[in-house]
């Protein structure tokens, strides 16, 4: 490189030396300013290095102070003045107020040589109206009609009693009245109402010679036609009468279908299928150590967790023995406990298995109350409560418990005074933390 002191006589020459000479200084103002940059750099990298090593290593102590339980608190709950009632809760089922069984006794004719199901008309859940047939069995039907006294008996031309009256009063509710025939009075009149609610169902009305008391279907054999009891007189060929095993009664109301163990094709059982009626009520189950507890006109609350419907009843009788255990049920044997909903259950409680909180029992006014968690007994036998003043002063104050119930007791201050609202300690709890860790 040239020196800057030398510099040539030539002017062209002197001025390209010149310019090597600014070059030449500028480079090494760039390669200063780069090493301090790379220095400034370093330092501010190994500055957070050093910060972030700080903030993981910790002294046992601060660790000790960072990781300790919250001091703790205490906890407390308010006297309450309020009616206390002492209340249990058990299993229920809804179920309807009447349970018709229907037989397949007596669904036979005398040329009939064996009792096989012919139709099924209904199934489980079904709800049916009064003149449906619900079934039949070697041709013939059972027809429901609304009513509250079982069939025991059939029907023929001169029979009186309140059995005809009923069937009177089902067939009207029909649009099918006994004409002349006078109240109670199986005539004329009423036998053409018969003739009519079987032909609207399809069925040729049962006429002939058949019994006030017909023999059993095991009695009879193919071909014979069953012999007269002592003293019953024959109808005429041409009249209309009413068996009973043609006729099923159930109370007013929707009817209900609860099960069906007929089969088409199937020899029929004792028992066709079974019907349900009336309002909707609860049977639940007590067990020993609560039957004590539990009498008539209660108050009941009713929850079916299915659907969320809530209603309130009464306790309207409670079982004298427990009910019969299966051999299938493992649960020890439970006293029946009844109720009736204040009001018409909704259908969509029908069948649903319900919990029933019963009012077992309840002060006869309002009472100061405190959660049972609050009460202590001294090693000198007292019973006591701890007050907490509104400055947070603590201090001892001896009652007398009485009533107990829903987890509450009925309190009554020996000395000093209690009021409602006053703060009363139920336990120790932990204070929350405080943001960032700490206490």
């Amino acid at each position: 490189m040239t020196d800057p002191t030398t510099l040539s006589d030539d002017p062209a020459e002197s001025r390209t030396q010149g310019r090597q000479h600014a070059a030449s200084q500028r480079g090494g103002l760039v390669r200063r300013r780069r090493i301090l940059i790379g220095v400034i750099g370093g330092t501010l990298a190994l500055t957070g290095v050093g910060a972030a090593a700080a903030a993981l290593l910790k002294s046992p102590a601060q660790v000790a102070a960072e990781t300790a339980a919250p001091a703790p608190d205490v906890l407390t709950a308010a006297v309450e003045k309020k009616v206390l009632s002492a209340s249990l809760v058990t299993r229920g089922k809804v179920v309807a107020s009447q349970r018709v069984e229907v037989l397949s006794a007596g669904l036979t004719s005398p040329d009939t040589v064996r009792p096989v199901v012919t139709k099924v008309h209904v199934k489980p859940g079904d709800v049916v109206r009064p003149g449906s047939v619900l079934a039949e069995v070697a041709g013939r039907p059972v027809l429901a009609l609304n009513g509250a006294l079982p069939a025991y008996r059939n029907l023929v031309s001169g029979t009186s009693g309140q059995d005809v009256v009923q069937l009177q009063q089902a067939l009207a509710a029909l649009g099918r009245h006994r004409g002349s025939d006078k109240a109670g009075t199986f005539g004329p009149g009423t036998q053409e109402a018969v003739r009519s609610l079987y032909k609207a169902a399809g069925y040729t009305p049962p006429t002939g010679d058949f019994e006030k008391s017909a023999p059993s279907a095991k009695d009879w054999k193919p071909g014979e036609t069953p012999a007269k009891p002592p003293g019953t007189p024959a109808t005429a060929a041409t009249t209309v009468g009413l068996p009973a095993a043609e006729v099923a009664y159930v109370s007013k109301g929707p009817i209900r279908v609860e099960s069906v163990d007929a089969v088409v094709g199937a020899s029929a059982g004792e028992k066709l299928l079974t019907l349900t009626a009336g309002p909707l009520v609860i049977q639940g189950a007590l067990e020993v150590y609560q039957k004590e507890s539990v009498r008539p006109d209660q108050k009941v609350e009713i929850f079916a967790e299915t659907t969320g419907g809530r209603a309130v009843g009464t306790v309207t009788s409670v079982g004298p023995a427990p009910a019969p255990v299966t051999k299938d049920a493992a649960a020890a044997p439970a006293y029946v406990v009844d109720v009736r909903p204040d009001a018409a259950l909704p259908a969509e409680f029908a069948g649903q298995n319900v919990r029933l909180t019963i009012r077992a029992a309840a002060s006869k006014h309002e009472v100061l109350v405190v959660p049972a968690a609050a009460i202590s007994s001294a090693a000198d036998g007292r019973t006591t409560l701890t007050v907490v003043s509104s400055g947070g002063k603590q201090t001892r104050l001896e009652i007398r418990p009485g009533m107990a119930g829903d987890g509450y007791v009925e309190v009554t201050p020996v000395d000093g005074t209690l009021a409602a609202g006053t703060r009363v300690v139920i336990g120790m709890g932990q204070a929350p933390a405080a943001p960032g860790g700490k206490p």
